[in-house]
C-alpha cells in the first residue's frame, strides 16, 4: 500500500488488512511517502503494535514508485495491491489467492465499491457507478467472472510482475491499466471476479475531487495517445462533451454579439448544446440519485459536471502531450 497524506483513511484500510481470514503467512508493507498531515506518525504507531506491518520509505512519493518499493521489499510469491482509501472485506485475500490458483491467472481483481459517508461522497459514489458518470464498467458495478482488460487493485503473482518489469514509474495514474496491458501482451491473463468487492471512500470535497479527475484524465489521455489500439470509445466521451459544450457557449456568445449589432442572431443556436447537456445532467440526477436522499441529489448536480469537465479537460491536455509539462506533482492528491 502506497501511503501519502491519508491520515483520515489509513487506519481503517490497514485494520481491514490485519483482519483478513487468510490462513497462510502474510505481511502488510506500507510505502510511506513524505506526508505532512500526521500520516507518518499514525502509521509508525500502528507498526509498533503489530509486527506484521512493515514500513518502507517512498521518498519520491508517487503511487507507482511506492508500489514498486513495497513489492521489492516483499517476501512472498503473491502480492496484493491495496489503496489507502479502500477497506478490504475479511475474506478478500483468501478469495483472491484461491481464484489465482484456480484460474492460473497472473492478476486477479474485482469491484471498486464506492461508498460515501457524507451527502457529497454519496453523490460521488453514485457517479462512479453509473454509465453517465465513470462509465458503469464491471470494475465499478460488477459483472460476470472472466478474463478482463484490467481490474481494480489486483492480486498478482510476484514472478509475473517481476518478469514484465513492475509498475511504470513514469506513469503517475493509470499505471495499473498499463501493467495489465503488459501482462496480457506477455501472454498472461488478467481475471475479474465479482466476488472481490472493495469499499472505496471517495474524495471528501469538490476541490479534491476536481484535482483527482484532472490528474486521472490527464494520464488517461497520455495512455490513449501512447496506445491508440487499446482504447474504448468511452474514454473519448468526456473530451468530446467538453469540446462540444465549449464550442456551443462560444457560438452562443457570438450570437449575442449579432443580436446587439442588429444582425440576424442565428449563432444563438449554439446555446442549444450546453442547454442539452444541462438537461441531461438534471434528468440523470432525477433518475439515479433517489436512494441517496435530497442533499446527495443536489450535490450530484455539481459532482457530475465536475467529473465530466475536469476529466475531459485533463484528457485533452494529456492527449496533446502536455502531461510532463503539467504534472510536476507525484500523481497522488492530498
Amino acid at each position: 500500500m502506497p501511503v501519502l497524506n491519508d491520515v483520515t483513511h489509513v487506519r481503517a484500510a490497514v485494520t481491514s488488512l490485519l483482519c483478513q481470514d487468510y490462513e497462510g503467512p502474510f505481511e502488510v508493507t506500507l510505502a510511506l511517502g513524505p506526508s505532512i498531515d500526521g500520516t507518518n506518525e499514525l502509521v509508525e504507531e500502528m507498526a509498533a503494535v503489530d509486527p506484521r506491518i512493515r514500513i518502507v520509505a517512498n521518498e519520491i512519493g508517487s503511487t507507482p514508485a511506492g508500489l514498486n518499493t513495497a513489492i521489492r521489499a516483499s517476501r512472498y510469491p503473491v502480492v496484493i495491491r491495496v489503496d489507502a482509501h479502500s477497506v478490504l472485506p475479511p475474506d478478500y485475500a483468501r478469495i483472491a489467492v484461491e481464484t489465482l490458483e484456480r484460474t492460473g491467472a497472473d492478476n486477479v481483481g474485482g469491484v471498486m465499491d464506492a461508498q460515501g459517508e457524507s451527502p457529497f461522497q454519496k453523490a460521488v459514489a453514485r457517479a462512479y457507478g453509473t454509465k453517465i458518470g465513470l462509465g458503469g464498467t464491471p470494475l465499478h458495478v460488477g459483472g460476470p467472472e472472466g478474463a478482463a482488460e484490467t481490474v481494480y487493485l489486483g492480486c498478482f503473482r510476484m514472478a509475473s510482475i517481476v518478469r514484465v518489469g513492475l509498475f511504470d514509474e513514469g506513469i503517475k495514474r493509470g499505471q495499473d491499466w498499463e501493467l495489465n496491458r503488459r501482462l496480457r501482451e506477455a501472454g498472461g491473463t488478467v481475471w475479474f471476479t465479482p466476488r472481490l468487492r472493495v469499499v472505496y471512500r471517495p474524495r471528501p470535497s469538490l476541490a479534491r475531487l476536481a484535482r483527482q479527475m484532472v490528474s486521472t484524465g490527464l494520464w488517461r489521455g497520455e495512455l490513449a495517445r501512447r496506445y491508440p489500439a487499446s482504447n474504448g470509445i468511452r474514454y473519448f466521451a468526456p473530451p468530446v462533451m467538453v469540446l462540444g459544450v465549449s464550442i456551443g457557449v462560444l457560438t452562443g456568445l457570438a450570437g449575442l454579439v449579432q443580436l446587439l449589432t442588429g444582425v440576424t442572431p442565428w449563432l444563438l443556436l449554439g446555446f442549444l448544446i450546453p442547454a442539452a447537456y444541462l438537461l441531461l445532467v438534471v434528468m440523470a440526477t432525477a433518475l439515479v440519485t433517489r436512494p441517496d436522499g435530497f442533499r446527495a441529489g443536489v450535490w450530484f448536480l455539481v459532482v457530475l459536471p465536475c467529473i465530466h469537465f475536469c476529466w475531459g479537460i485533463g484528457f485533452l491536455l494529456g492527449y496533446l502531450t502536455l502531461t510532463t509539462n503539467i504534472t510536476a506533482h507525484t500523481g497522488r492528491q492530498p
